[in-house]
């Protein structure tokens, strides 16, 4: 099969081993020997090992599984065996540490008396260096801390009576727009993203709605009874051409932690991008819109789900649509580094983006027109070529691959199962080769490519199914999470491409750098096993 993907047509994982021996001819010319420092009992330890005296013979290095990824636009996985078969031992050390608490202030006062006053304090925090003022905002647990920092970096308007902030200091710049007069704007995102800031400062910086700029809410979700409630907000200059909007958690339901995350918060997030996306496509396609200054109901969505269905029947009205794709991600956690850079993308008040493709984009120099990018087309033209090639649906393929999986290790006593979570409608699974470490994939059970083939049980299951993967990533350990969908165009006739979702977790030694920028992926465990991990998670997490 010419087709570089791990998934082969008979429905089984492949994969290759490298099994290294060499030999380097040794072209070094001097020896430069150190000492390198000493034993306890005074020997010295001496860099011998690093000139050798003549060729030097590897006859058996470490063993390295080559997975190409299912996906052939996504790259190719490398486990290191000696790493994995470690982690095989014991898959639940699959794990990041939990947060250490931290306080400066405890520490000053235990070094110079628990009855420092105040104003020596406060004059302490103000003498800190920038970057260290960064690592104490993005680290600290203590709200004394956070408190003085968020005092230093802005500006805020007290209550007389409580002392507590009610607002901030606003100002006009020189282009006349009204901004809040923040000093330090690293230091202020890095506070107000920090989850041990008292709730009543987060309010004031960033929570309350106008806090963030003028972007109008034209969505909302409210379920008082499971007190949660998220707004809609519209992104008019967008990066994404076109706008997009973004569904916030509002200031009355503040989720900072995937473990504060509720089934509803889900359930809203994801009810107004269905919503948003079905009134957009029913406008192109000239049908009546069911609701004005409200939200629509489960069943008034899904009666306009089927009639934009019975409508792209048509190739008339399919011919209408020029915004043909949907674009949805979610970016949770964030972090800053002390030397300044961001370490993701987004803030960890939770939100998810989304927003229409065109088909094409007109070319500025000619009549040409250019396809426009929707992430979801690389899987519709790989899974094209597959077809063609091996006569086989794909994601059937795919499918059984994942079902009649056996462990890369060669031990058939241990476990083999990717699945993490399955319900009728959707499968939650290790892929085979995982791009980031801790890769989860989430695809529809039977064909359904968009959230418009999607009906109200696979919407439901889509919603629960995300909220698992989640948690269970968050309950290992990770702090920073992207997830990204992959669908098909509206107008495809194409019947096997399935909704796809990944959840990639950032790791903390795993930053990207060359290797990754060729989409070469280097892992330390089995797939199976971080299943087994994500599994017992999932038992005695919640």
């Amino acid at each position: 099969m010419n087709l570089r993907t791990c998934v082969a047509p008979s429905g089984r994982f492949l994969y290759g081993i490298h099994k290294p021996g060499f030999r380097v001819e040794n072209l070094r010319e001097k020896d430069y020997i150190f000492s390198l420092g000493a034993f306890s009992d005074g020997r010295l330890w001496e860099n011998h090992d690093n000139f050798p005296p003549d060729a030097v013979e590897e006859p058996a290095a470490d063993w390295i599984f080559e997975v190409p990824n299912a996906f052939p636009f996504r790259g190719t996985t490398y486990i290191i065996k000696s790493s994995a078969d470690r982690i095989s031992e014991n898959p639940a050390s699959i794990a990041l540490p939990e947060r250490p608490m931290a306080s400066l202030s405890a520490a000053v006062r235990k070094s110079f008396g628990e009855n420092l006053p105040a104003t020596k304090l406060e004059a302490f925090f103000h003498t800190l260096p920038g970057p260290l003022q960064l690592a104490l905002a993005a680290n600290s647990t203590d709200p004394e801390d956070l408190i003085r920092m968020a005092e230093l970096c802005c500006e805020f308007i007290h209550d007389p009576v409580s002392k507590r902030p009610a607002g901030l200091v606003y100002k006009k710049d020189h282009q006349g727009r009204v901004r809040a007069d923040i000093k330090n704007h690293a230091l202020f995102e890095v506070l107000a993203n920090n989850t041990f800031l008292p709730d009543d400062y987060k309010h004031v910086m960033v929570l309350r709605p106008g806090a963030q700029g003028g972007s109008e809410i034209v969505g909302e979700w409210l379920e008082e009874t499971e007190e949660s409630h998220v707004f809609e907000y519209l992104r008019r200059n967008s990066y994404i051409p076109w706008g997009h909007y973004a569904a916030n958690m509002a200031y009355d339901a503040i989720r900072y932690q995937i473990r504060d995350l509720t089934d509803a918060d889900m359930s809203g997030l994801r009810h107004l991008y269905y919503q948003r996306t079905y009134l957009r496509v029913a406008d192109q396609l000239g049908l009546a819109i069911p609701a004005h200054r409200r939200r629509l109901s489960y069943e008034e969505l899904e009666a306009l789900r089927k009639k934009i269905c019975e409508a792209l029947s048509s190739d008339k009205k399919k011919s209408a649509l020029k915004f043909n794709c949907t674009l949805w991600g979610w970016n949770f956690g964030f972090d800053y580094a002390p030397s300044g850079y961001r370490l993701h993308g987004s803030h960890q008040q939770i939100h998810q983006q989304f927003a229409l493709v065109p088909s094409t984009v007109p070319d500025p120099n000619s009549e040409e027109k250019i396809s426009a990018f929707g992430c979801g087309d690389l899987i519709h033209d790989f899974i094209r070529n597959y077809r063609k090639e091996t006569g086989k649906n794909f994601f059937d393929a795919y499918l059984s691959a994942i079902r009649t999986n056996r462990r890369m290790d060669g031990n058939n006593a241990g476990p083999d199962s990717l699945t993490v979570y399955e319900d009728e409608e959707v499968i939650l699974f290790v892929p085979k080769a995982q791009t980031s470490q801790w890769e989860l994939q989430l695809m529809t059970l039977r064909p359904a490519g968009n959230i418009l083939e999607a009906d109200t049980r696979v919407r439901t299951a889509l919603d629960r199914a995300m909220g698992v993967a989640v948690r269970v990533l968050s309950l290992m350990g990770a702090k920073m999470i992207t997830t990204i969908e992959y669908s098909k165009r509206f107008d495809s006739p194409d019947t096997d491409q399935r909704l796809l979702y990944c959840f990639l977790p950032k790791l903390p030694e795993s930053p990207g750098a060359f290797t990754e920028a060729q989409l070469r992926w280097i892992n330390g465990h089995y797939p199976e096993d971080f299943a087994v991990a994500c599994r017992a998670r999932m038992m005695n997490g919640w």
